[in-house]
């Protein structure tokens, strides 16, 4: 039997990987830092303003910016197709982007609002009335900035994504009411034998998942809790306290 080879990631990569920066080592993907090196060989280039330059595998365009600075235009040709940014300012109508940076306990709170601000960081820019669009339409537009947390919140998101769509299907109503109904029951039950039978385990015959998911909520305090007022601390505990007891929600 052949040995696995366990791949050990360095401090280096473990650094680059909490800003974001995924390499691909198919690709053969490393970034070149040092800025006098850059320097270096654009000088030795001889540039001129009216060439046209061809960059294969730009990455992060610490190259691209500085050729830019000495040449016409520059072609850039990048395999790896993965988005990379910093932020995004987007413009929206009012009431998606009131969703998007609504907190706990405001009306527009929802499902939208705290799976974003999970993952991103949210502000509201600017609000854009109708009459500055040409025809006007029916609605006002706002503007916001969307700006991913480095490094993520240590979450598996499919997880956390099951939690909170069964949690604000009915936002206004307490967990406890949420979790009686038997869509969830059945589908949470599901997971847990699932969960059992590939750890080995039995359970008691007389078992109830209704009892457990209440004991679950109660042991947080969160059975009495209502979506619409619980932040992001309060879905990562809880999301915890079910994972715990073996109970997944992917």
């Amino acid at each position: 039997m052949p040995k696995v080879r366990i791949e050990k990631k360095s401090r280096q990569h473990n650094e680059i990987a909490k800003q974001g920066i995924m390499f691909n080592k198919d690709f053969g993907q490393h970034i070149l830092k040092n800025p006098m090196i850059i320097s270096s060989m654009i000088d030795k280039a001889a540039l001129r303003p009216t060439d046209v330059a061809l960059e294969i595998g730009p990455g992060t365009g610490n190259m691209t910016v500085k050729v830019l600075q000495h040449v016409k235009k520059v072609i850039a040709c990048e395999i790896d197709t993965r988005p990379f940014f910093r932020c995004a300012v987007l413009m929206f109508q009012r009431e998606f982007a009131q969703r998007l940076v609504a907190k706990p306990g405001d009306k527009l709170f929802c499902r939208l609002s705290i799976n974003t601000q999970l993952l991103a960081r949210v502000d509201m820019l600017m609000k854009v009335g109708k009459n500055n669009f040409r025809p006007p339409p029916k609605v006002e537009s706002s503007v916001v900035r969307i700006e991913p947390r480095n490094p993520p919140p240590p979450i598996n998101y499919t997880e956390w994504d099951g939690l909170t769509r069964i949690a604000f299907t009915r936002k206004n109503k307490t967990l406890s009411s949420v979790f009686r109904q038997t869509a969830v029951l059945t589908t949470l039950e599901k997971n847990l034998k699932l969960h059992c039978s590939l750890h080995n385990k039995e359970l008691p015959t007389d078992f109830s998942i209704k009892e457990k998911i209440e004991t679950i909520l109660s042991g947080v305090e969160a059975d009495q809790k209502r979506a619409r007022t619980m932040d992001i601390d309060d879905f990562i505990a809880l999301l915890h306290a079910f994972n715990r007891e073996g109970i997944h929600f992917s």
